[in-house]
């Protein structure tokens, strides 16, 4: 008999019905308390871990579940939290266990407001920026950056992450607990206030004493194996950092436990004989996207070395092709002496929870898909059939899977041919604005009639609890069409006019009629489907539910037209219509798998092209087409970025090519690094580029300065992610720092991102300050309107 046995990397910790996500938010309301929280914590791991041996797992995972973010949670397991908090390593509460009133403060910041949203019950923790958030890997999950410093230390905190091994343990399940590496932790935090010369690499020895100790007394508590994540394999990593591998994971070899080796999301080419040989009990690789390499690593791991293979899809919703699968693990249990792992390719946590409640998706393309509990049965059919046990079921569901297979691949709702023909037939001019950008902002300048230092936000406004019930009773058919539109429009009309009153300058409808700004367009353009309950977390409490690509995109109808016009129809003032670009349509859908993804991004860029011609005939003067995600669909390696930042500017210059030359593009982009892809987002050539940097202090714009980014920019000026609100001395400071970069000529001033998740009362009194800043810059700075080109 073969010895197959099956894991999770991590599963979905939001809950079937985003419990979690509710969980929190009350809390930081004040409407429940801590203990009310942790005991919702208690109640989904119990639950995730029941299915997880329900499926047949030989363990359940333990240290995936966190509150806010898994990073998060290391930061307070080993003691790292940034002075400013004021809670530092070495404190008598933190020695012992990482509070949920510290965790928050991180996240969402101190001062202000902020403490008391914290839900803490008035601790003080001092007056701290949150935590920076950045992408995680080429993913839509957001995770907060550890920082540090020469002076970082570190002290292990494992109350919290003993305690729920021992909750696991009291369930009867046996457990594998799943920790990020020590070298991916360091490389995935940032630098703060070092010295010249200080690279994060070399704290190393002092964070491996506290792994360690933590390996050890996880052993001593009869965790048989610890899964150690270390993605930052799969990535072109320098000399310092691949040679601190070995010695690393030769001293946390020393506390005994048994160690897998995790790695994810990319190839490990020149670091496959490196990942094979270290002094670990097994190897875990993305059998996903570095199938090709599995017989190599088969060939490189020694024995008795454990080979896990994650041989399911753990980023999309796709069933798993069984008989494909088979045909690949087979050889490999041969070669490994009958010894094999199997898993999913990374965490589920990036794929929703499950399919049981999709009642309302089309049947067919339902059985197309897996959710992360149809996941967890496609292991345990294929641990079967690696097994020798190929009963009833087993072959029932090989059946089931190869027809599903196959019925999608025959499927003649995939492809339309009308939409290939238009692909086909794009030029050079189709991506190219008629002239260059110092001609159109004259142009621009002339019909908008804008102030320096223009002021604007980024789009969404507070989603109340009006609108969201008008939203779900419309969707429930309780309310007529007639009557949702008429309170949308409300909605909107109130929205222009608190901006009106606020003083800003360029004006947007604040998008009451959009659930997302992804799902909302999907929703009307061919090619998409929908969920009712396909959410995953986004980051902390935020949650967002990913269309699902399945065939050729094209638009049927107008979509955001009638919303546009009726908001510019309130004021003189410029509105933006507000569109979404198509590489992260393409980012933040799930995505077809038979095409290439360039090919779906020009049929989406298509798509969104004819809006922007509709708006413009419309007499929508300013056009934002945001692409908060072009970053993140970077590949993991830099090899491959020429090719994918080749169709993927091309895809927005498709879009934005069809607004005359007084029209004028705006783009957002949010939460990412930008300094190496700074000329291509150039080429991208939008008038103006909205950007998040407040969290930054403004060291974001560095890299725009030393390119000479060549076209107006609107760095953010507060963070909008906490609750803490700035006032209007804390802007200008910002604002001034920006100056020094860029030239004011060129300069909007503008928040980070969306207010939808922000309240009316907050939104306002933060406006109203940036407001302010922006006129104390024009009083303080010579007016630069009538410049040339300007």
């Amino acid at each position: 008999m073969n010895n197959v046995h099956t894991h999770l990397l991590g599963f979905p910790r939001i809950g079937a019905n985003r419990e979690l996500k509710h969980a929190l938010e009350a809390h930081w309301r004040g409407q429940s308390s801590a203990a009310e929280l942790e005991e919702t914590g208690r109640a989904l791991r119990a639950r995730h871990w029941a299915q997880q041996a329900a499926a047949g797992l030989d363990f359940v995972t333990v240290g995936d579940f966190a509150f806010y973010d898994q990073m998060l949670g290391q930061i307070g397991l080993f003691g790292c939290a940034p002075a400013r908090f004021g809670f530092a390593a070495g404190q008598t509460d933190l020695a012992q266990s990482f509070d949920l009133a510290q965790s928050f403060a991180m996240a969402r910041g101190t001062g202000g407001r902020g403490a008391d949203c914290c839900g803490d019950g008035g601790h003080a923790h001092g007056n701290g920026a949150a935590l920076e958030m950045r992408k995680w890997f080429d993913t839509n999950y957001h995770y907060l950056v550890p920082e540090f410093s020469e002076h970082t230390t570190f002290s292990l905190a494992a109350d919290r992450l003993l305690g729920e091994v021992a909750e696991a343990q009291a369930l009867g399940h046996p457990v594998k607990v799943a920790l990020v590496g020590p070298l991916s932790f360091l490389w995935l935090g940032k630098e703060r206030d070092n010295a010249p010369g200080f690279e994060r690499v070399g704290l190393l020895n002092r964070l491996l004493p506290a792994y360690g100790e933590l390996l050890a007394r996880l052993k001593g508590k009869g965790v048989e194996w610890v899964q150690l994540d270390e993605p930052i394999l799969g990535l072109d990593l320098p000399p310092a950092w691949r040679n601190a591998f070995e010695s690393c994971y030769w001293q946390l070899a020393q506390a005994g436990a048994r160690i897998m080796l995790a790695t994810y999301f990319s190839p490990l080419e020149e670091n496959l004989g490196l990942a094979c040989r270290l002094p670990v009990a097994g190897l875990h690789v993305d059998g996903v996207r570095a199938r090709h390499e599995l017989t190599s690593i088969s060939d490189w791991l020694a024995h008795p070395k454990v080979l896990s293979v994650g041989i399911v899809d753990g980023r999309n919703v796709w069933r798993t092709d069984l008989d494909a699968a088979i045909s690949v693990l087979a050889p490999l249990l041969e070669k490994r002496g009958g010894a094999l792992w199997l898993a999913p390719s990374c965490s589920l946590l990036h794929v929703p929870y499950s399919l049981e409640g999709e009642t309302a998706l089309d049947p067919e393309l339902r059985s197309w898909m897996a959710y992360a509990a149809e996941k967890l049965a496609e292991l345990a059919t294929l641990k079967a059939a690696l097994g020798g046990r190929l009963d009833a079921a087993t072959g029932a569901a090989l059946a089931q899977a190869r027809q599903a297979i196959g019925g999608r691949a025959r499927s003649t709702r995939v492809h339309n041919d009308g939409v290939a023909q238009r692909v086909r037939a794009l030029g050079p001019a189709d991506e190219r604005r008629n002239a260059p950008f110092a001609q159109r902002q004259r142009l621009q300048r002339a019909r908008l009639n804008l102030p320096d230092w223009p002021t604007t936000t980024i789009g969404s406004f507070p989603q109340t609890d009006t609108i969201r019930a008008a939203r779900a009773a419309h969707k429930r058919g309780q309310l007529a069409s007639d009557d949702y539109e008429t309170a949308m429009r409300a909605e909107i009309a109130h929205a222009v006019g608190r901006q009106l009153e606020i003083g800003l300058d360029v004006l947007v409808h604040g998008e009451a009629e959009r659930n997302d700004m992804v799902e909302y367009f999907g929703e009307q353009l061919d090619g998409f489907a929908f969920s009712a309950g396909g959410w995953v977390q986004s980051y902390g409490s935020r949650c967002v539910k990913p269309p699902v690509i399945y065939g050729d995109v094209a638009r049927p109808r107008a979509m955001t037209l009638k919303w546009a016009t009726h908001a510019q129809s309130l004021s003189e003032r410029p509105v933006k219509g507000m569109l979404t670009g198509p590489v992260t349509m393409l980012q933040w859908s799930f995505v077809r798998d038979d095409q290439p993804r360039a090919q779906t991004a020009l049929q989406i860029a298509l798509a969104i092209r004819d809006e922007v011609a509709d708006l413009q005939r419309a007499g929508i003067g300013i056009i934002q087409i945001d692409e908060p995600a072009i970053r993140e669909g970077l590949p993991l390696r830099r090899a491959r970025w020429d090719d994918y930042l080749a169709w993927a500017t091309r895809a927005f210059r498709v879009t934005a090519a069809a607004a005359r030359d007084d029209v004028q593009i705006h783009t957002h982009m949010c939460y990412s690094e930008f300094n190496d892809i700074l000329p291509q987002i150039a080429s991208m050539d939008a008038d103006v580029l909205t950007i998040e940097s407040s969290r930054s202090d403004m060291a974001t714009l560095d890299g725009f300065g030393r390119l000479g980014y060549p076209n107006a920019l609107g760095p953010g000026v507060y963070d909008i992610h906490s609750p803490s609100v700035p006032g209007t001395g804390a802007m200008v400071r910002l604002l001034r720092e920006a100056s020094r970069v860029i030239e004011p000529a060129r300069l909007w001033v503008n928040p980070d991102c969306g207010l939808k998740t922000r309240g009316w009362a907050e939104t306002e009194t933060a406006l109203a300050n940036m407001v302010a800043a922006a006129r104390q810059m024009r009083a303080a700075t010579p007016p630069v309107t009538h410049r040339d080109g300007q």
